[in-house]
């Protein structure tokens, strides 16, 4: 193998073809726009940036946001500053990051939109906007609308949620989440550089009614949409049977991030799997101990041991989540509840935030805390009631 083409320059791309390229590859990065705003939140973990030191130690204009509000229905608040913090980039400017990142590395970029490919013996045959190329092997990072019917993640409307929101010209310190009553998703203020991004996502209900309830929180919350820049994405997220069917690679190629349907169906988190997965397909496709015919199964292993088990749980927990209820309350309510009595429980949400807790090991920890977390918010409760604070 000589050449690769990396169709996508998103983080998953801009991934893929710095490790390929890094490796000797001749790689080409073939993409529309190489890079664009998206609309999300944006913010990266700290699993992600410990992982990969050079996201938060560079000096492109980010947020380091150390405060969190959750918030649930009849239940209030509770804040949480963050042990470690989240940061948060313009999406264009972190894209434009990594694609410099792997053109450094020897990548060349090609802003061409690919119309379609075609499977030849010795290879892929790109029809691209600006005429034709040819590739080895292909890496599929076109998005969760990847218009390439027979590779990439194939999904139903269930194996989606959609997210929208605004663009607000306002600042904030805090990240603010507030669970609604019986959606399967969220509402999000995240503070980025130069603006907020005040959005939802939301599973088996019509973007309408998703920004109906949206606009209605802005106007409780006095967030004005005076100038503000509506958006709107559709995102994977996975039912446990679509991970199961999940088509992440095949003969002469591989899909990463959004194309492979790498999305934490209940956070709706993308980036650090975009990147991890870019990141591991590279390395699969430049190891020869793997034959042609091989790579395939061996992509599909390392996903599996790093992450696609956990968020194929994540998947069949998501409306437990959302919609389930825990000692006469919904679990959001609850979850808000524990997080102000708790400490036990506080530290768990750290790790969540954090992603450094798998969801796989999740019920086994809040079993091993269940007690002592049920004993101190009943206590709080308790004191609350009979002997208030600062009395």
């Amino acid at each position: 193998m000589k050449t690769v083409a990396v169709l996508g320059g998103g983080p998953a791309g801009a991934f893929a073809a710095a490790g390929l390229a890094q490796a000797g590859l001749k790689t080409t990065l073939f993409d529309e726009k190489l890079g664009w705003e998206k609309p999300c939140g944006g913010g990266l973990t700290y699993k992600a940036y410990t992982k990969y030191p050079f996201l938060i130690d560079n000096p492109c204009p980010k947020r380091l946001v150390h405060q969190t509000v959750l918030g649930a229905p009849k239940t209030g608040e509770a804040t949480m500053d963050l042990a470690h913090p989240l940061v948060i980039y313009s999406r264009l400017d972190l894209n434009r990051m990594l694609l410099e990142r792997a053109e450094r590395a020897g990548a060349a970029l090609e802003q061409s939109r690919i119309m379609q490919i075609e499977k030849r013996d010795n290879g892929w045959l790109l029809k691209t906007r600006n005429g034709a190329a040819e590739a080895d092997y292909c890496i599929i990072a076109m998005g969760a609308r990847n218009p390439l019917r027979d590779v990439g993640t194939q999904w139903s409307a269930a194996d989606t949620m959609s997210a929208l929101g605004y663009y607000v010209p306002a600042t904030r310190e805090r990240i603010d989440i507030q669970f609604l009553p019986k959606l399967e998703g969220y509402i999000w203020v995240f503070p980025r550089c130069g603006h907020l991004s005040v959005g939802i996502c939301g599973k088996g209900e019509p973007a309408q009614s998703l920004r109906a309830r949206l606009e209605a929180y802005m106007e409780e919350r006095s967030i004005s949409r005076t100038d503000a820049v509506f958006y709107s994405h559709m995102l994977p997220s996975l039912e446990t049977g679509g991970w199961r069917r999940n088509r992440v690679a095949g003969e002469g190629w591989m899909a990463v991030g959004d194309s492979a349907g790498l999305v934490d169906p209940i956070t709706g988190e993308g980036i650090y799997y975009a990147m991890r997965s870019g990141d591991l397909a590279s390395q699969v496709v430049v190891n020869d101990a793997y034959g042609l015919s091989e790579k395939a199964e061996a992509y599909r292993a390392a996903l599996a041991q790093e992450f696609s088990h956990d968020l194929e749980f994540a998947a069949m927990l998501a409306k437990r989540v959302f919609l389930g209820r825990f000692l006469f309350r919904t679990v959001p309510q609850r979850m808000v509840e524990f997080m102000r009595r708790s400490q036990r429980f506080r530290d768990l949400m750290q790790d969540l935030f954090a992603g450094t807790q798998p969801y796989l090991t999740l019920r086994n920890r809040l079993l091993r805390n269940l007690n002592g977390t049920l004993q101190e918010a009943l206590m709080s409760f308790f004191l609350d009631r009979v002997i208030p604070e600062n009395s």
